[in-house]
């Protein structure tokens, strides 16, 4: 029996668990908790729990957990990968992340084709789900000797709208300091062969409209205008990768609710993103945290500051916004030494949890407009996905799940490829798209001409 060593026990390791234990694998979870370990495998006799902090462990603790195994599945942050990696190569073992390769995970790929290993990663939702069924339709476009002039890709996990009632618009289906931190990022994109480029400090000043319909492209109920605003660098690789070096315009975006970008552009400003840890006085308070970064004195008016200084009225749903978070009010902060973007970061769970029974969504849609002889015309690709009530969460099963058949179809032999992989090879995606289909995670299509 072939065993899967999965670190990390988060909210997105639960489907890709009881994927790999119903597919009869030996899977064992690594977890600093032993105790979420236990419970995701749920004393099955094939699962394991085992207590694992990497941050603490030593090479030697972390090699001796991977040369048992045949596959390593990495669900931690991804300043850890490379780690996990290092070790797989070291013993010869597969490896799997849902995370995007990094500088420093590329330049282990030689290694890896010479260890005889795949190392597959990007092989979540966004990215995953999103390399893939792109994949699909642009080899399809080409396979009829299209050519590819625009292409738009766009991903949210949000609350399903049943389960939309705070004043964000926003609930919490994977990590918070996640979240936030991708409001850090800069991004770059090609638009009308003009590359674009966003410093991050403005990212959340270039964002527009998004309608999204319920059901996909045909539907005539709108889920409602979104906010689409860009993710990271879409022009390298994905211009290469994904084999359209004609396109004259690329972009790869993230969704949320309308006014999370005005809000999050006004977090920004006020300086909760730094990462820089602080040494605060007992008893210190998020309005005296906010009056120090809007460099006002600790006592005076928090709201009244941020009004003043926004030039923003007290009816605004900035100020509607930050009052709900607590950020203008007596709460103390949860540690001493802390930094603005982890005193945020414990807001956002106190605050931005599901209730039980609520329901996550996961909307992603791709546009691509492209030339054949018949003319041009323009596809609308567009996934909605629901969360389970009271079961897994729809981020749980979108990330977890193309990376549990991505890891079944290596240890199957199915996935053949060595190196640093993409899941962008039709040998790759097509079966992972079908299986996934199966398990009605699926998209719809339509296909309109261009005068």
């Amino acid at each position: 029996m072939k065993k899967v060593l999965i670190f990390g026990a988060g909210m997105v390791a639960g489907p890709p668990v009881k994927y790999l234990l119903e597919k009869d694998f030996q899977v064992i979870v690594a977890s600093r908790t032993l105790q979420k370990a236990e419970a995701l495998v749920n004393n099955h006799p094939n699962g394991n729990g085992k207590a694992f902090d990497i941050t603490q462990a030593t090479t030697e603790e972390l090699e001796a957990l991977i040369r048992e195994c045949d596959l390593a599945v990495s669900l931690l942050p991804y300043t850890f990968h490379v780690k996990v990696a290092k070790a797989c190569l070291k013993h010869r073992k597969h490896m799997v992340t849902t995370s995007y390769v990094s500088p420093e995970m590329r330049e282990l790929d030689e290694k890896a084709k010479n260890a005889s290993i795949s190392i597959l990663n990007e092989i979540g939702v966004d990215p995953g789900i999103d390399h893939m069924s792109a994949q699909k339709i642009i080899d399809t476009i080409h396979e009829k000797g299209g050519k590819i002039l625009s292409f738009t890709s766009y991903t949210g996990g949000l609350p399903a709208p049943d389960a939309n009632n705070n004043p964000w618009g926003y609930k919490l289906s994977w990590s918070p300091r996640g979240v936030i931190l991708a409001g850090r990022n800069s991004a770059k994109y090609l638009k009308d062969e003009e590359v674009v480029e966003i410093p991050g400090e403005d990212l959340f000043d270039h964002f527009l409209p998004f309608p999204v319909n319920e059901n996909g492209p045909g539907d005539t109920e709108e889920l409602g205008l979104l906010e689409g605003y860009p993710n990271r660098n879409s022009i390298e690789p994905y211009i290469d990768v994904y084999g359209i070096p004609e396109t004259k315009t690329m972009i790869r975006g993230t969704l949320r609710n309308p006014g999370w970008c005005r809000t999050m552009k006004k977090i920004a400003d006020v300086g909760y993103l730094n990462l820089d840890e602080q040494e605060f006085p007992s008893g210190f308070t998020y309005r005296q945290l906010l009056n120090q970064l809007l460099d006002k004195p600790l006592k005076s008016n928090a709201k009244e500051n941020l009004m003043s200084i926004f030039d923003i009225e007290e009816k605004d749903d900035i100020i509607r916004r930050f009052e709900w978070m607590g950020l203008l009010g007596d709460d103390v902060l949860p540690k001493k030494k802390i930094s603005p973007l982890d005193a945020l970061c414990h807001q956002f769970e106190e605050h931005l949890q599901y209730d039980p029974g609520e329901r996550d969504m996961l909307v992603m849609v791709h546009q691509f407009e492209y030339v054949v002889d018949s003319g041009m015309e323009k596809i609308t690709s567009t996934m909605i996905d629901y969360g389970i009530p009271h079961g897994d969460s729809s981020m749980s099963r979108t990330v977890g799940l193309p990376a549990a058949i991505g890891v079944r179809m290596i240890l199957e032999g199915t996935i053949t490829d060595r190196g640093v992989l993409v899941p962008v090879k039709k040998t790759i995606y097509e079966p992972i798209l079908k299986e996934l289909e199966e398990m009605n995670i699926r998209f719809t299509e339509r296909l309109e001409k261009v005068k």
